[in-house]
Formats: C-alpha cells, sequence, structure tokens
C-alpha cells in the first residue's frame, strides 16, 4: 500500500483530530453504499480504511514513524532480507485484513473495538452493518400562501409535493400567519419498512383590504356620513360570512367603536369566537356639497371641540 499520509492526504504533522476528519471525508466519498458496488471506488476505500488503521492508531502510527512497520502495519525485519507475509504478517501477501479501529474521545481515553462498520453506521445514518435497518422517509417542508378569509374561518386547499402528488389539505380555521401544519405520514416513504415521513406546511396570509386581525378580533374602520353621525341610523357592515346591519347611535363621533359579538375569527377547540370592532370615521364626500356649505354658514354654535387642549 501507498504511505498512509499520503493516501489520506494529509502531513505527517497532522493531529488527530485532522487525521480522524480526512478519514471520515474520504471514507463517505468512496463508501460501497454510495457507490453501487463500483469496483474501483470498494478499492480506494479499502485503502482509505487501511491507511486509518495505522494512523488512527496512537501506537501504530507511532511505530511507523520509526520505521518498525510498513504501510501495511506488518512487522520490518530488514536484518532478515524480508518484511510481512507468512507467519509474521497480518494476512501475508493477497490476504484479507479485518480493520480495527481504535479511537480517542474527547478526555482523551481510549476506546477499543470500535470497527469500520460502527463509523458508517454514523457516516450514513445506518450505513454499514445497519444498512438493512428500517429508516423513516424525508419530511417536504412546504409554503403557502391563504387568503384572509380562509386563515380565518378555514379553508380546503391543494398542494403539490415534491414528487409530484397532489394532495388536499385543511387549513384549520384560526390559523396565524407563520403557523405551521404537521401532515404526518404524507412525506416521502420510508425504507425498509420504516414509516413515511411528515409534511411540514408553513402558512402565510395574505393581508385583507379592510380587516385587521387582533388576536381572534377583528377591527374595520366603516365610514359613515355627517347625517349617520349626527342623527344615528341604521348602517351595513361587512364581516367575513356576509353583511350585517349595525345601528349607529345619534350624536356618533368620529372614532367611536361598536362591537358585533362572534363576527371575528373563529374559535379552536373550545375556544370562543372573536368580535368584530368597528371603529366609526365620520367622512364628507369626495366632491364639495354647496347645500352643506350653505347649512353651516348659517349654523350657530358656541361648541369648541379644541376646549379641552388649552
Amino acid at each position: 500500500m501507498r504511505d498512509p499520509y499520503s493516501v489520506l492526504g494529509v502531513a505527517k504533522s497532522a493531529s488527530e483530530a485532522e487525521i480522524k476528519k480526512a478519514f471520515r471525508q474520504l471514507a463517505k466519498k468512496y463508501h460501497p453504499d454510495t457507490k453501487g458496488g463500483d469496483k474501483d471506488a470498494q478499492k480506494k476505500f479499502q485503502e482509505i480504511s487501511a491507511a486509518y488503521d495505522i494512523l488512527g492508531d496512537k501506537e501504530k502510527r507511532a511505530k511507523f514513524d520509526r520505521g518498525e512497520i510498513d504501510a501495511n502495519g506488518n512487522p520490518r525485519y530488514e536484518a532478515q532480507g524480508f518484511h510481512g507475509g507468512g507467519p509474521f504478517g497480518h494476512g501475508g501477501a493477497g490476504g484479507s485484513r479485518d480493520f480495527h479501529f481504535t479511537w480517542n474521545n474527547q478526555n482523551g481515553d481510549t476506546t477499543e473495538g470500535f470497527r469500520a462498520e460502527d463509523l458508517f453506521a454514523d457516516l450514513f445514518g445506518g450505513g454499514g452493518r445497519r444498512r438493512n435497518q428500517a429508516r423513516k422517509g424525508e419530511d417536504f417542508d412546504l409554503a403557502i400562501t391563504v387568503s384572509f378569509s380562509e386563515a380565518a374561518l378555514g379553508a380546503p386547499r391543494r398542494v403539490t409535493l415534491p414528487d409530484g402528488r397532489d394532495l388536499d389539505v385543511r387549513i384549520p380555521a384560526g390559523l396565524k400567519d407563520g403557523q405551521q401544519i404537521r401532515l404526518k405520514g404524507q412525506g416521502a416513504p420510508g425504507a425498509n419498512g420504516g414509516p413515511a415521513g411528515d409534511i411540514l406546511l408553513t402558512v402565510s396570509v395574505a393581508p385583507h383590504p379592510y380587516f385587521t386581525r387582533d388576536g381572534n378580533d377583528l377591527r374595520l374602520d366603516l365610514p359613515i356620513t355627517l347625517k349617520e353621525a349626527v342623527q344615528g341610523g341604521k348602517v351595513t357592515v361587512p364581516t367575513l360570512t356576509g353583511h350585517v346591519a349595525l345601528t349607529v347611535p345619534p350624536n356618533s363621533n368620529s372614532g367611536s367603536t361598536l362591537r358585533l359579538k362572534g363576527k371575528g375569527v373563529a374559535g379552536r377547540g373550545n375556544e370562543a369566537p372573536g368580535d368584530l370592532y368597528v371603529k366609526l370615521i365620520v367622512t364628507l364626500p369626495d366632491k364639495p356639497d354647496q347645500a352643506l356649505k350653505d347649512f353651516l354658514a348659517q349654523w350657530k354654535t358656541d361648541y369648541d371641540p379644541r376646549s379641552k387642549l388649552k
């Protein structure tokens, strides 16, 4: 075998952590599970494993650096004119080798008996000797935008999954902007009998042209005429479920707020629905009204609405 430092692509002064990192990267790249039985990759992988068998063990690495063992881990018998093979080697020429790894943890302790398969299980999430273990399928992350009314009242929606499937989803009533829905078992199929993954559906809520949401309550600015403000009367108010009649009391100031009970966002579970708070906004005509001007010119009052500001 070639020099193990060259195989792993590290310098002779490399630290244990650098050697381990290099081995993990190469092992993941050339592992047979990822190469579909590629013989060249399998050969490369065996070479990488053999190199780490030397450099990943403090004692073996020291012996190699001193020239006591060769790149295959066999003792050097220079005085007898040969090295490795036969009863003195680890399998001899052309023999198979069972690689045995020694790992150092963060505390500097040594754990004996760790095999390559254990590392590969970590690298591939169940590879190596656990390659046939049941595994959960991949989760799908999706994002959709729904209307204000759909989020408030609930509605069915159809979404297209990354694998091309169409799925009908029920948007629950009262959903808030940015909330996530988990659809269990609707993701990618599992492997080796494992369960299917989930769908994580993040929902954005489009703004409404005139409603704003405050918890489960809704707020609405309602324009009214000067006559309606002074004399009072019934006005039509939009809600999420249709228009309703609202009584404006006489002498209502702009900014006065009235409540329509239960006309807000639908409650979730045992929650009661929210209310609709209607803020009255006295609004003059877009075009000048000469009759109104004539009336106000004759109207005499000592009322000063700014008296409290003096």
